[in-house]
């Protein structure tokens, strides 16, 4: 069962953010008049949305499994780990 307090800042969240819709609709249009973009009266370029990601090659194979690959970006994996500790180099799982 929902709270009296739970409701009620449900429905505050939700007439804030038609508001803020509201008020966005406003900001655009007004720029439209003038030609112009929001983005481009804020100053502000589209978030992410050029940016793409690219699959990274891996770089390096796990010798008892060579379909387990590491591309050498972030946080080793076990086997990485564990083959490190073994007292061999990182060369020697180059691909």
């Amino acid at each position: 069962m929902e709270t009296a307090p739970r409701r009620c800042r449900r429905r505050h969240l939700r007439f804030e953010r038609r508001r803020l819709e509201e008020a966005k609709s406003a900001l655009e249009a007004t720029a439209k008049q003038f030609g112009f973009s929001l983005d481009q009266v804020i100053g502000q370029t589209p978030a992410k949305t050029d940016r793409r990601t690219r699959t990274v090659a891996p770089k390096y194979a796990d010798p008892a499994n060579p379909d387990t690959t590491w591309s050498g970006r972030g946080r080793k994996p076990k086997w990485v780990e564990a083959y490190l500790a073994s007292g061999k180099t990182l060369d020697d799982l180059k691909i």
